[in-house]
């Protein structure tokens, strides 16, 4: 599976951005997806995941209430839409995949996903 995700860039605080990641090279919708971020000298940190038909998603606290993760399987597409940007939202996000992904108990960690699309920077200013 390739992914490739784009959306990011600069954007002032309380702003919004919609990130996408495309998909290729597996059937789409015979995964689950996520997104997962990492801002300098931290550790990657997981954001929201969706099922493999979009019927359940999950959201870390950081993002509940703001953020809004959802796919178009006719697309090979998974979105993240970004409300109420903070400065603390800096970091380049990844969207994700795994073979065996589920949104089971271990969902928010990154060894559950075997792709990574490259990252998109986002910056949110004060």
């Amino acid at each position: 599976v390739q992914l490739q995700a784009s959306g990011g860039g600069l954007v002032q605080a309380g702003g919004s951005l919609r990130l996408s990641c495309s998909a290729s090279g597996s059937t789409f919708s015979d995964y689950a997806m996520g997104w997962f971020r990492q801002a300098p000298g931290k550790e990657r940190e997981y954001v929201a995941c969706i099922s493999r038909s979009g019927g359940a998603t999950d959201y870390a606290d950081s993002g509940k209430g703001r953020f809004v993760i959802s796919r178009d399987n006719t697309k090979n597409t998974v979105y993240l839409q970004k409300n109420g940007l903070t400065p603390e939202d800096t970091a380049i996000y990844y969207c994700a995949t795994g073979e065996m992904f589920r949104l089971g108990p271990d969902k928010d960690k990154p060894l559950e996903y075997d792709y990574w699309g490259q990252g998109t920077q986002v910056t949110v200013s004060s």
